[in-house]
């Protein structure tokens, strides 16, 4: 099996705050039950071991937690899951398939009846591997792609890391198992969206996810590779052609939880849905995300704290599930939290903000998100855009973030800092189309 990997200054992670092991049971709030919501897909971070260096990494990947769950912990956490109404789980890292427990978490968790998937970055996917995997239950895997040639190397931090990510693709879809992509867009790769369509083309692949970078981790530390709000008016327009060109290959395009909101492609990118457009954060309402520590939280990208529920070493996972108030922050959620151009927005009963986890690592709270189509477009057509810049940095922890202000400049007299190019055509047609919102039946 292929492991390789670039030499790179090892980081000491922290150890799970406070009492481990036999006794350490920790006490949940006193409550009525949660049984109102049930978890249906769940993400599990089987290790932060990884074959890669990326740089917008959120997670700040690299070497294992010192107390990742051991193989019987990781068979109780899938049992749990199974017991908890999950239908599908997606084995993530780091590279989950370097956990000594990985072929044997796909096994118990595909015995219990749930699909099983994993995202790779696909660097060290021998055929051994595919195929050991395959046979064990694995069903579906989606390789990250960020790029085209350098510009995925450059991201990614491997040599020839393109090629061995396509490589990885063959031998999954030789062993028989359903292979997808996803690619997170930044100002490094906003060129080569359309690119990427046409490699989901080429490849054969069943599905193309595709989410914003998000200034967490090893990307707070580098606020020059983060889109502009502004630059989804390239953004979204290049997606919406690519969502029409895969929909006639029969190829999905899953747009991420960040991506949008309410412009004019909502329908087109979101029409399939079951409300045909965003139905504001699903984390703790039909999502569920396990750290490698047997940490819970209710989205697996969400920063760790506030949004740790309780761990499964110290109680069962459907206790976390119905008790930790650090889960039920989308339940609860309404619209009196929102803030700034959020409060006001006419989409706020729908949206409510938006994504979490992208508004939280740029401001320290939920509730007003500057990467959204709509509110772009409406600045725009006032002359204006939102500017992102940040004002301090993250601490150099996993899932850790900085502080970021918003400014707003007028657009003729815009400062020179670097930007995508954007016709005036383009801009005009977005414009000019009118903004779809869908209905919630």
């Amino acid at each position: 099996m292929d492991v390789g990997q670039a030499p790179t200054e090892k980081r000491h992670l922290p150890l799970l705050t406070g009492a481990r092991g036999a006794g350490a049971r920790a006490l949940l709030p006193e409550r009525a039950l949660d049984a109102s919501f049930r978890p249906r897909f769940a993400v599990w971070e089987m290790t932060l071991k990884c074959t890669s260096r990326c740089r917008h990494c959120g997670s700040r990947a690299d070497e294992a937690r010192p107390d990742e769950l051991s193989l019987e912990e990781c068979l109780e956490v899938a049992d749990q899951l199974a017991d908890l109404g999950v239908l599908e789980v997606s084995l993530i890292g780091g590279e989950a398939f370097l956990h000594p427990a990985f072929l044997d978490v796909v096994r118990r968790l595909w015995s219990r009846g749930l699909a099983v998937a994993m995202a790779t970055g696909g660097v060290g996917v021998d055929a051994e591997l595919a195929r050991a995997a395959r046979e064990a239950g694995l069903s579906s895997v989606s390789v990250s792609i960020d790029g085209i040639g350098r510009t995925h190397d450059a991201l990614r931090g491997v040599k020839q890391g393109f090629e061995r990510a396509l490589e990885a693709v063959r031998h999954l879809q030789a062993a028989g198992i359903q292979v997808g992509l996803n690619s997170q867009i930044n100002r490094k790769n906003l060129g080569e969206v359309a690119a990427l369509g046409d490699l989901c083309v080429e490849l054969g692949a069943s599905a193309w996810q595709v989410a914003l970078t998000v200034a967490m981790g090893n990307a707070a530390d580098r606020p020059e590779l983060l889109l502009q709000p502004y630059d989804l008016l390239e953004l979204m327009p290049a997606l919406a052609l690519c969502k029409r060109k895969l929909d006639a290959r029969g190829i999905m395009l899953y747009p991420g939880n960040n991506i949008g909101y309410f412009g004019p492609y909502e329908s087109t990118l979101r029409g399939g849905s079951r409300l045909g457009h965003y139905g504001s954060c699903g984390a703790g309402r039909s999502v569920i995300g396990i750290e490698s520590n047997g940490d819970v939280k209710g989205c697996p990208s969400l920063p760790s704290n506030p949004y740790v529920g309780g761990n499964v070493r110290r109680n069962p996972l459907q206790e976390i599930w119905e008790r930790a108030p650090a889960l039920r922050f989308a339940r609860d959620r309404g619209t009196s939290d929102l803030w700034g151009y959020c409060a006001s927005c006419y989409y706020a009963d729908e949206c409510r903000g938006g994504c979490t986890w992208t508004s939280h690592t740029l401001f320290g709270r939920a509730g007003n998100n500057p990467y959204c189509h709509h509110r772009v477009l409406d600045f725009a057509a006032r002359g204006e855009r939102e500017v992102l810049r940040q004002v301090a940095p993250a601490a150099g922890d996993p899932f850790d973030h900085g502080r970021f202000e918003l400014t707003i400049e007028r657009l003729s007299d815009r400062s020179a800092e670097p930007t995508s190019e954007l016709s005036a055509e383009l801009l005009a047609e977005q414009l000019t189309e009118p903004a779809q919102k869908g209905t919630s039946s």
